[in-house]
């Protein structure tokens, strides 16, 4: 229960440290210092924690963690979708 618990705050506490980087983007429009490839990698990476975590959760053990990954794929998919939508196009290349 102890270690549950331990699983819940510390997920918990990763997850929401992205939130001052979902605001800073959202305030100032701007993802220019942002590399898109190493976030899309981190969701790659979550997204197959994620897979694992299910398989965990249906065998009746690991919730907390299923919990605290699906929190950190919302979150690091907010940031990923944001830069999308704040990249600058790209120029043409001649």
């Amino acid at each position: 229960m102890l270690f549950a618990l331990m699983q819940l705050l510390g997920g918990f506490i990763l997850s929401v440290g992205w939130i001052p980087q979902i605001i800073q983007i959202v305030r100032t429009k701007s993802v220019a210092d942002l590399n898109l490839k190493a976030y899309l990698l981190m969701l790659l990476g979550i997204g197959l924690m994620e897979a694992y975590a299910v398989n965990l959760a249906v065998q009746g053990s690991g919730l907390a963690f299923l919990i605290t990954n699906t929190l950190s794929l919302a979150v690091v998919s907010t940031v990923v979708v944001l830069i999308l939508h704040y990249q600058p196009p790209r120029s043409r290349r001649k």
